[in-house]
């Protein structure tokens, strides 16, 4: 986020924003897939990973990194607390773990939540998961945010313009992820119900070329469009906020009777081989 402590007066001054993309609207509103974090078809959330950080401003890479959070702030239950998230930084990524894997069951499978501080005040994240924690695969993710103008460090956003992309909605309110947008990707490397890791990485909004990083290339949707997302944002809180995945498909424990049955199962093949 822009800075934490961003006084609530303040976002309010910029709160009337015209909305006209193609893509579901706000929380609260008709036709939104925000999911609250108290959903009663959350069965699991995150409990472990590993947390990679960017550098506050992508245009210094040598300079300092986020540091606001903590990796255990986005395990276990998201909530409407602005300052229980941990900070990833320009392009940093956070790869969590759950105790049991997701699958891809019916309807939407997973939640990411951020800590936007209103409809419009948002950062966003491409999300990608893994079945083997090696082989990594995104959601297509669609931006049709204008790209003419920077949105600055506390610019506004219209949720409508985006799909997909971690952040589109308000702390409290998890953006939907459904693992049949990766149907076409599955195989030998992604079984998509049995989904061990899902990554979060913070889409770098800059929109132009970073004389201080050559190397620098702009975030791209899904269709090459350059993602215009608020830069810059050089404080500890930089990037995106992750507040936890919330599951809602798993891959169910086996049952003690399961597991009898397949012992009893294995037992009676070695008998009658014995026979």
């Amino acid at each position: 986020m822009r800075h934490i402590f961003w006084a609530a007066s303040a976002i309010s001054a910029f709160a009337g924003i015209v909305q006209a993309g193609p893509y579901a609207p706000a929380a609260g509103q008709v036709g939104s897939t925000a999911i609250p974090y108290n959903d009663s078809r959350f069965v699991g959330w995150a409990t472990g990973g590993t947390l990679v950080r960017g550098p506050q401003d992508i245009n210094n890479p040598t300079g300092p990194l986020a540091s606001f959070g903590v990796l255990s702030d986005a395990f276990g239950s998201a909530g409407t607390t602005t300052t229980a998230v941990v900070s990833l930084g320009d392009g940093g990524f956070a790869t969590l773990t759950f105790d049991q894997p997701i699958r891809n069951g019916p309807g939407v499978d997973f939640a990411v939540f951020e800590n936007g501080f209103s409809d419009t005040f948002l950062e966003l994240a491409f999300v990608e998961v893994s079945s083997n924690g090696i082989n990594f695969f995104r959601f297509p993710a669609y931006s049709e945010t204008q790209t003419t103008t920077q949105v600055g460090g506390f610019g506004l956003l219209d949720p409508t313009n985006l799909h997909n992309l971690a952040g589109k909605y308000r702390v409290g309110y998890g953006t939907p992820f459904d693992l049949d947008d990766l149907l076409s990707l599955a195989g030998p490397t992604l079984d998509l119900n049995h989904i061990t890791h899902v990554r979060v990485i913070d889409v770098v909004g800059r929109i132009d070329a970073a004389p201080g990083n050559p190397s620098y290339i702009p975030s791209l949707d899904s269709l090459g469009r350059v993602i215009n997302d608020p830069y810059s944002t050089p404080f500890a809180s930089s990037g995106f906020d992750l507040d936890g995945i919330g599951v809602i498909n798993q891959v169910p424990e086996p049952s003690i009777l399961g597991v009898m049955g397949i012992a009893s199962g294995v037992l009676l093949r070695r008998r009658r081989k014995l026979v």
